[in-house]
C-alpha cells in the first residue's frame, strides 16, 4: 500500500468514527428531548448521518452505487423536515391567532 492509500484510508476511518459518534450523540438527543422540534431536528440530522455513512462506505470501497440512494434519501429528509416544521407550526400557533390569507385579514371584505 502506498502512502496517498495509507492516509485516505485513515482518513476514512477517521470520518467514520466521527459519524459514529455523532450518532451516538443524535440518540441521546432524540431520547432526552426536551422538546418535539429537538426531536424533529434530531431526525433530520440523521438522514444526514446515514448520508454521511453511505458516502464513507462508497469512498472506501470506491464504489458508486449508493450515490442515487444518498440522492433520495437527502430529499426524503428534506420533505420530511419541511412537513415536521409545519406540523410543528400550526401545533404551538396560539389559539387567538388565525392565518393571514383568511377572510378576517386586515384589508379583506367577507363574502
Amino acid at each position: 500500500m502506498s502512502v496517498p492509500e495509507a492516509v485516505d484510508r485513515g482518513l476514512l476511518i477517521a470520518a467514520v468514527v466521527v459519524i459514529v459518534i455523532a450518532g451516538a450523540g443524535l440518540l441521546a438527543r432524540i431520547w432526552r428531548g426536551p422538546s418535539m422540534l429537538d426531536r424533529a431536528i434530531s431526525l433530520d440530522v440523521c438522514a444526514a448521518l446515514i448520508i454521511a455513512g453511505l458516502g464513507a462506505k462508497s469512498a472506501f470501497a470506491r464504489d458508486p452505487f449508493y450515490f442515487p440512494i444518498m440522492l433520495v434519501l437527502a430529499f426524503l429528509g428534506f420533505t420530511g423536515s419541511v412537513g415536521i416544521a409545519r406540523f410543528i407550526a400550526v401545533r404551538d400557533r396560539p389559539p387567538g391567532r388565525q392565518r393571514a390569507d383568511g377572510p378576517e385579514a386586515p384589508g379583506r371584505e367577507a363574502p
